[in-house]
């Protein structure tokens, strides 16, 4: 986002906080630097680089950096944040444990290495079980400090979030202190959000949602006022996430799940509205509903994460109707696009907590139809989301499998190929077994790459396994995979094992190949 777009809403910072108790607060960046000491557990606002605290980490890091201080932290925040902040945290060495999603080429080789302690978990348990205290037994289920953005601080001390909720909400409730960055870059987000009722069991109720245009709380997060130690001015905008424009593959993919969607209206299984609609981020997730744009549905209804930019486009339209996100994942156009119509895009979008948005309760009786994007997918319909090889994490689960273990219709789609450096379908997506799986057969409905789309409800695990190499596989692989399960086959057969057919000494084969020989294309099982 540039700084003409945002100047227009550019206010004092005092204008801003309504609870003027609070205006002796107000500090520079540098003097937050006494509220933080090596060992503690972080909570931090921000939900993809949308939404998350852009000063005083920075400041902080800055501090380490001159000085050459030890300062090392447990850090929670409710998915990945810019890279400016925790990827050079974790350049510098200030990260020990970090929880449940992050992006960044330095805090993943941490991880990877051993050096920084990662648990990825569905999203929507994160936030309760973070508030519950499972993360922070040791402190008695509290995090020392919370460092949140706002972009206004009501006359009751409510604070008014930004592009995102996430967790807030819980890290405001167990933080001892509270570091606030109030951007006044940015319009005040206030109307956009809709924050129930931060309840734990036995004492929670049903969150009485049916509809994606339901709202059932606050506009604000409530939170105790005692416990603000700091006010911080933000002038920095949102680092927005760049996109690149669809490829052919990417269009296939789209294609295929806009034809399935037409013939699950024709087939009665789907209203002519459809049913809300969830999708991933990325570019397959962006042509997806692009191609929703163009396509003849309307009155359409979104429940999702995230929202990307074509759900902007969806919205001009005038086919999209309403939705419901955590988060605004939008590129740097995509936040200029968002202000400068923002009176329109406020009415239609409401943002939640990432346990309300992820919630198996809202999602199973909306019937959300969801769409999302895995790592490899194996002849059985089991997928792998997060781990490259079964070892090297990625980013983290994210909240793929709370939609795709409750949704009405759960599919996941990628392209039946990926290059490596000889061979541009040297890795293939399909294989025989997943070295890792994040969601079940029992949790995936329909595979689709631009190879076509397998519909796997109500197929047995050998008719699951035909259908998705005869569908999904690429022509380079189909007959490797094919001699695959008929090997496994025949070989369980002879056991009176062949529910559903592998062969353990060979499963892994094709990844074995890989790294010796830079493909996946064996020669023989």
């Amino acid at each position: 986002m540039s700084f003409m777009i945002t100047r227009k809403f550019s206010v004092s910072i005092a204008s801003r906080i309504g609870k003027k108790s609070l205006l002796s607060k107000v500090c520079k960046p540098e003097d937050t630097i006494k509220f933080f000491e090596d060992g503690q557990a972080l909570g931090w606002s921000g939900f993809t680089p949308v939404g998350y605290p852009k000063v005083v980490p920075v400041t902080v890091a800055d501090y380490v950096e001159k000085t050459g201080k030890k300062m090392k932290f447990d850090l929670y925040i409710g998915a990945s944040v810019g890279a400016e902040t925790e990827d050079r945290w974790a350049k510098l060495g200030m990260i020990n444990r970090r929880w449940p999603y992050q992006t960044g080429k330095n805090i993943a080789n941490g991880i990877n290495t051993g050096k920084i302690q990662m648990g990825d978990i569905h999203l929507c348990n994160y936030a309760s079980n973070l508030k519950f205290g499972f993360f922070t037994k040791e402190r008695k289920g509290k995090l020392d400090l919370g460092i949140i953005e706002v972009t206004e601080i009501l006359p009751d001390g409510g604070l008014v979030l930004a592009g995102s909720v996430g967790a807030v909400p819980e890290v405001c409730d167990i933080s001892e202190k509270l570091i606030l960055e109030l951007n006044t870059s940015m319009p005040s987000y206030l109307g956009l959000h809709d924050i129930p009722p931060d309840e734990v069991p036995p004492n929670r109720r049903p969150y009485l949602i049916s509809r994606v245009d339901d709202r059932i709380g606050k506009l604000y997060v409530p939170v105790d006022t005692e416990k603000i130690v700091a006010i911080v001015e933000s002038t920095k905008p949102d680092n927005g996430r760049p996109l690149s424009p669809p490829d052919e593959v990417s269009e296939k993919i789209a294609q295929n799940i806009l034809d399935f969607l037409e013939n699950e209206v024709h087939a009665g299984r789907a209203p002519p509205d459809l049913l809300p609609l969830q999708s991933g981020v990325g570019n397959i997730a962006n042509a997806v509903v692009a191609g929703l744009a163009k396509g003849q549905f309307r009155n359409v209804k979104v429940w999702t994460e995230v929202l990307q930019d074509t759900m902007l486009d969806f919205f001009d339209t005038g086919k999209l109707d309403f939705a419901t996100a955590t988060a605004l994942t939008l590129s740097t156009e995509g936040f200029e696009r968002l202000y400068k119509n923002w009176e329109e895009y406020k009415q239609k979008i409401c943002l939640r907590p990432q346990q309300i948005t992820n919630n198996a309760e809202m999602i199973r009786r909306m019937g959300v139809i969801g769409m999302n994007t895995p790592v490899e997918v194996d002849i059985y319909g089991h997928a792998n989301s997060t781990l490259i090889g079964g070892t090297r994490m990625i980013n983290g689960l994210g909240g793929s499998n709370d939609f795709l273990r409750n949704c009405y219709i759960s599919m996941m789609h990628c392209p039946s190929v990926r290059p490596t450096k000889t061979d541009p379908t040297g890795i293939t997506c399909i294989v025989p077994k997943a070295p890792h799986i994040d969601h079940t057969e029992h949790d995936l409905d329909v595979i689709v790459t631009e190879q076509g789309l397998a519909d796997l409800r109500g197929l047995a695990p050998r008719q699951r396994a035909m259908e998705i190499i005869n569908k999904c596989a690429h022509p380079d692989y189909k007959p490797i995979l094919t001699d695959y399960f008929n090997t496994a086959y025949q070989h369980c057969l002879k056991q009176k094992a062949a529910h559903e057919p592998q062969i353990l000494s060979k499963v892994f084969k094709m990844q074995e190949y890989l790294e010796k020989n830079g493909t996946m294309k064996v020669d023989k099982w």
